[in-house]
């Protein structure tokens, strides 16, 4: 990349950490042996993944034999799902309208098959899901209720300890997807009462291609693939030792870190919004506007093409769009809609993710291009059609 580079996009993928990398170079030069093996580079490399689970497991407050290591967010939210599913298909599950799609197309591909019924309960202009529909959704037959942590595009927090409180009523279990909250807020298993957690190693400063699932004692998954006996029969192949060491690493980290970097985060947050908003005095923020992730400022420029600007920017600084044009087709986010967000605002929104290595100066900077693009693209170039968007039926 350019030195100059801005990177407003942690919520997509963050870059591994010096001291993650520093940790995981013996693995990749050196200690290369197989975990189930018996002799010295097998138990060393053992000793590796199994230091890995402890510093993970510390990480969410449970104990090691409740994680299990995967390829990432999107595995461990499978494993969740289908592994809960019940021999033969049959039963019920409830989740929101704001989810991954490592999430909605999980469930939905097994509504299509007639493997589940399924009910979506939707969230309020905030982003964030009520309890009590939650609560009115569940049915006699209902065995999961799955419902994100902390929401990647505007970066809403979910109420999980009070969801988790009408699941354990009812003898129903509680899944979360916390891929974009580990890191960034304190995440424990007990304090959200959840039965099963997943993570995203790429998330929080680690490399791709690992991550975890928290199962809690008593829960019974069946394996998404058959084989050898690794990770308590429900994770088959040979473990990642070099990733799994990245990831532990990455875990040890936010422990010490986690209360100033959250701060340090919402101040730069504040300030980048406090910027794109002297210079357009028309800025919609979505979001909640407290319980929500310290880093991340989802936002719409009214009038703005999103597509348009982050194309402009995509050599400069690096965000996210709530909308993407494909010739005359337009997709809108999910998220921005499930919130009653209008057509053209979900088109002018952009998402801005800062991180471990976002700097003052890259704020003050990063705002300043943005807003540069905009008074350069000014009217007339704002949507993907020659013709404006009609209003929707859904308010603002």
């Amino acid at each position: 990349m350019k030195d100059d580079f801005i990177y407003f996009d942690y919520n997509a993928t963050t870059p591994i950490d010096p001291r993650v990398a520093r940790a995981m170079r013996p693995f990749l030069t050196g200690f290369f042996g197989n975990p189930s093996s018996v002799h010295l580079a097998g138990r060393q490399a053992r000793e590796a993944v199994e230091n890995a689970r402890r510093q993970v497991a510390e990480g969410i407050g449970c104990r090691s034999e409740g994680i299990i290591f995967t390829s990432g967010g999107t595995e461990s939210n499978n494993m969740a799902i289908h592994g809960l599913l019940p021999r033969g298909g049959g039963g019920h599950v409830v989740t929101s309208a704001v989810e991954h799609p490592a999430i909605m197309e999980v469930v939905r591909s097994l509504q299509e098959r007639g493997l589940i019924s399924l009910t979506i309960v939707g969230v309020d202009e905030w982003g964030r899901v009520d309890p009590v529909d939650v609560e009115g959704a569940l049915r006699p037959e209902t065995f999961l209720v799955s419902v994100m942590l902390a929401n990647n595009e505007v970066g809403t927090l979910q109420p999980l300890a009070e969801i988790s409180e009408i699941c354990k009523k009812q003898g129903i279990l509680l899944h979360t997807d916390a891929a974009q909250a580990v890191g960034k807020v304190p995440v424990n298993v007990e304090e959200l009462g959840v039965d099963l957690l997943s993570v995203a190693g790429h998330k929080l400063y680690a490399p791709k291609g690992v991550g975890a699932l928290f199962v809690r004692s008593g829960v019974s998954l069946d394996p998404l693939i058959r084989g050898a006996g690794h990770e308590r029969g429900l994770r088959p192949g040979t473990e990642n030792v070099l990733g799994l060491v990245g990831l532990g690493a990455a875990f040890s980290l936010i422990e010490g870190e986690l209360g100033p970097e959250m701060s340090r985060l919402e101040r730069l947050r504040n300030r980048l919004r406090r910027l794109l908003a002297g210079g357009f005095p028309g800025l919609l923020v979505h979001g909640h506007r407290e319980r929500r992730l310290p880093n991340t400022l989802s936002v719409a420029f009214p009038g703005i093409e999103s597509s348009l600007l982050l194309d402009r920017l995509r050599d400069e600084v690096a965000a996210s769009a709530g909308a993407a044009c494909h010739g005359d087709d337009v997709v809108l986010s999910p998220v921005l809609t499930a919130m009653g967000l209008r057509t053209e605002i979900c088109r002018a929104t952009i998402r801005l993710s800062l991180g471990r290595f976002t700097t003052d100066s890259e704020v003050e900077e990063g705002a300043e291009r943005i807003l540069g693009v905009i008074r350069e693209v000014g009217p007339g170039k704002r949507f993907c059609r020659s013709e404006e968007p009609t209003d929707s039926d859904v308010k603002v």
